[in-house]
Parts: C-alpha cells; sequence; structure tokens
C-alpha cells in the first residue's frame, strides 16, 4: 500500500530501522501497516500513480551521414 505522511515524527523516529518520512513524503508499506497509519490519521492512502521525477529524454538523432561518410 502506498501512503503520504500528513504528520511530522519527532526527529529521528524510525520505520523498520529506517528514518521515518518527512511529511508530505510517500513510502510503500504492508497493507495492514498502511490502514492502521490511515486510521490512526498519521497517513493517507495514495491512490494516484506515483508522479516520476525524471523526464525521459528523446532519443539522440543520427546524422545521414553516420556510417562515416563513405558513399
Amino acid at each position: 500500500m502506498r501512503i503520504r505522511v500528513i504528520i511530522a515524527m519527532p526527529e529521528g523516529a524510525t520505520r523498520d530501522g529506517e528514518p521515518w518520512p518527512a511529511e508530505g513524503e510517500e513510502a510503500d508499506v504492508p497493507t495492514t501497516v498502511g490502514a492502521h497509519l490511515v486510521a490512526a490519521g498519521v497517513a493517507e492512502e495514495v491512490t494516484e500513480p506515483a508522479t516520476k521525477s525524471r523526464r525521459k529524454t528523446a532519443a539522440k538523432e543520427v546524422p545521414d551521414d553516420a556510417d562515416g561518410g563513405s558513399s
């Protein structure tokens, strides 16, 4: 389950040995854990697809004489 943290945790808080996500950050957690966090008001379920921060770059165009100019 993908969640978005809506309540900031105290500095140094961890989840399964990893730093707790900051307020507004998203994380993937087991469904039971996510449901508990949502019910407790600590997080909200993310239902839209994750947005990618990287854009695909257009493929470089190869010049027509890419074979070295041997005609």
